[in-house]
């Protein structure tokens, strides 16, 4: 009678949660949007300028604030509608922030996207997406590469 094998550390993971795999594919997806907006706005990879306010800030004490807020799925990872903003910017009211300062943010998305910026963005923030946890797993990876790729860029 053969030996039976004894589980190995992966064989006892339970699978991965979709709480889990979309909280590990938002930290990527902020990585790369903050890397993105840091060369755009500053050409270097150590700070940027918040897309309301237009103050200059360390890459760490930049988030990604969504143009609509609520972080619904439909938007939750718009390369459009997500970007680089401070804290003070972005936070809710009741801890002291602006709200997403959304005056300044709807001025400077027109001025990117034209006049239908904000209808666009609310159209797909109305989107209905259900994700899958590789679905997450994927974006995960990609922004990921695109965090690589645009620092591959910048080296040359």
């Amino acid at each position: 009678m053969p030996k039976e094998k004894k589980p190995t550390k992966n064989s006892l993971k339970k699978p991965k949660t979709l709480s889990k795999a979309k909280k590990e594919a938002w930290k990527e997806f902020s990585i790369y949007i903050r890397t993105r907006d840091c060369l755009k706005t500053t050409s270097s990879l150590e700070q940027g300028a918040c897309i309301s306010c237009g103050k200059i800030f360390p890459f760490k004490k930049l988030q990604a604030g969504h143009f609509i807020p609520g972080r619904h799925n439909g938007n939750l990872f718009s390369e459009r509608f997500v970007n680089s903003q401070c804290w003070q910017c972005n936070a809710p009211a009741f801890l002291g922030g602006k709200n997403g300062n959304a005056l300044a943010y709807r001025k400077a998305m027109i001025k990117m996207y034209g006049e239908n910026a904000e209808q666009e963005a609310e159209e797909e923030a109305n989107k209905e997406v259900q994700y899958k946890v590789y679905q997450l797993e994927e974006l995960k990876t990609e922004f990921k590469l695109k965090t690589k790729e645009l620092k591959l860029l910048e080296e040359l």
